[in-house]
């Protein structure tokens, strides 16, 4: 009998599915490898093929599996440092290099592989011997591109990998081959043979880390996720992104609307904020929006829902601190593990993994509200404008399936007058929070309005908004504001603005 990647029990002859070892890799595959096959693992020099082998054989020693790592571009020495470097042990991994310090003389005309398996040469011999010896599960060869140079000409070339196709398949090893793309473009004679490719790749950016990225480019028999993929490496290992589909992710909930905090806000938004829909939060900077996204937050997180504010643009010293100085302290809630907040770096940032934490806040923290502040740090974290487009579609719609609420804050250029935004969101907001500047007597002040709303009928009117040192305040509907689309808008009306000393929540 033997085992597939989940423990349970496969009959013999019946090739079950093992793990990858690599975080995320066995979800993109739908459940991991099929046993004892021959899989093609490509990707140009740096994108990580090397350590997703050694997690690869470290995954079958764990599970008790024989591991043999065939290197003919690295030393026992090497490797074993590049283990360390993770803090990993290879005890328990045979490693055998192929090629000593004296196999690539440039006067050997030999290949080190003949078209037939009873004429190889001496040296794949010694690792046939080494195989029958160990009979390992899992073998990693390493890599075929100095394979190819030895092997002097196409057709000998795909003669050896068949050759060493066949053998590995009579001794029940699921096997790796490294390929780093040296050979001519538009050659596919390694993805013709492979039961299954994976291809690294990793890419450049102006600024910041580079972008890595894998794809499954075939994979006989099995089901698996397509598409382009993020994945990180760093200390640890790689670990894999899968790309977000919102269609795989349903469950049930209430969509009763809750209160913001703010009674007069309520009455804006038409009853609160729903379960399961989005809101953005736009306007110019500094007028209010994180400071309200915080209120909305704090009255949920003050009803005990779970909370999780994905933070971009500020620090999170001065966060809690701003926070704080407006009667909104979020400590308690953070020591309380009710409130995740989670600080980003955009130039780190890949799409795959930032939807990722969303999807571990909400599957595993079980956060029922999310805040994104603020939009524009995500899209400068994004190869490109349609590209967000779409990951903020998937990712909407996940959050919305889950019965999450949703705010995103998104800046504007500009303070007044022709005010513009980086990308347009509005149709994939369920509801739009509009907040603009105005002067009333010689003052600057902030008027919020809602512009869409999906599932409630809102108000239309424009009312105050004032952040005072008691927290948010909302005021009454204001009359004869005019200008407030255009970006230059004017209060000529006769009902009383906020006064700085009115209590908390009051209407003026």
């Amino acid at each position: 009998m033997a085992e597939d990647s989940s423990g349970s029990a496969t009959p013999s002859g019946v090739h079950g599915r093992i793990s990858t070892g690599v975080p995320g890799l066995d979800e993109v595959l739908c459940g991991g490898l099929t046993q004892d096959r021959l899989y093609l693992l490509e990707g140009t020099p740096g994108t990580g093929k090397t350590t997703l082998s050694l997690q690869f054989l470290l995954d079958g020693a764990a599970r008790g599996e024989r591991g043999l790592y065939v290197t003919l571009s690295e030393n026992k020495d090497e490797l074993c440092a590049a283990a360390a470097s993770h803090g990993w042990s290879l005890d328990g991994i045979e490693i055998y290099e192929l090629v000593n310090e004296f196999g690539l003389d440039p006067d050997s005309e030999q290949s080190i592989l003949h078209p037939s398996e009873i004429e190889l040469g001496e040296t794949v011999r010694d690792v046939i011997a080494r195989v029958d010896d160990l009979k390992p599960a899992r073998v990693v060869f390493d890599s075929l591109s100095e394979l190819r140079l030895l092997a002097q000409n196409p057709l000998r070339y795909r003669r050896q990998i068949l050759a060493l196709k066949q053998y590995f398949a009579r001794r029940s090893c699921t096997v790796l081959m490294l390929d780093d793309r040296t050979s001519e473009p538009g050659d596919q004679q390694l993805h013709s043979i492979a039961h299954g490719v994976i291809s690294l790749e990793q890419a450049p950016r102006e600024f910041g880390s580079e972008r890595r990225r894998l794809r499954i480019v075939k994979m006989r028999g099995i089901k698996f996720r397509g598409g382009y993929h993020d994945f990180a490496l760093d200390t640890g290992g790689l670990t894999v992104f899968p790309r977000l589909v919102a269609a795989e992710h349903h469950a049930t909930f209430d969509p009763t609307a809750a209160s913001t905090g703010s009674a007069e806000l309520d009455l804006l938004l038409g009853g609160g904020l729903v379960p399961g829909t989005n809101t953005l939060l736009i306007g110019p900077s500094g007028v209010g929006k994180t400071t309200t996204a915080l209120g909305c937050m704090l009255a949920a997180l003050e009803r005990g829902e779970a909370a999780t504010y994905f933070l971009f643009d500020e620090g999170l010293a001065t966060l809690l601190a701003r926070s704080a100085m407006l009667n909104m302290n979020l400590s308690p809630h953070i020591e309380a593990g009710r409130l995740t907040i989670t600080q980003i770096d955009p130039a780190e940032l890949a799409p795959g993994e930032f939807a990722t934490h969303v999807r571990h806040a909400v599957e595993k923290r079980r956060s029922r509200f999310v805040v994104i502040d603020s939009l524009n740090a995500y899209l400068h974290a994004m190869p490109g404008e349609e590209f967000l487009i779409l990951q903020m579609h998937e990712l909407l719609n996940y959050l919305n399936q889950q019965g999450v609420t949703t705010l995103l804050v998104l800046g504007q250029h500009g303070i007044i007058g022709d005010v513009q935004t980086d990308v347009d969101l509005s149709y994939l907001s369920d509801g739009i929070l509009l907040f603009r500047f105005f002067e009333a007597k010689g003052e600057v002040r902030t008027a919020v309005s809602v512009v869409k709303s999906r599932v409630n009928a809102h108000e239309r009117t424009i009312r105050e908004l004032k952040l005072t040192s008691q927290g948010l305040r909302v005021g009454s509907a204001l009359d004869d504001f005019q200008g407030v689309l255009t970006g230059l808008p004017s209060y000529r009306g006769r009902v009383a603005l906020l006064p700085d000393d009115a209590p908390l929540g009051s209407q003026a």
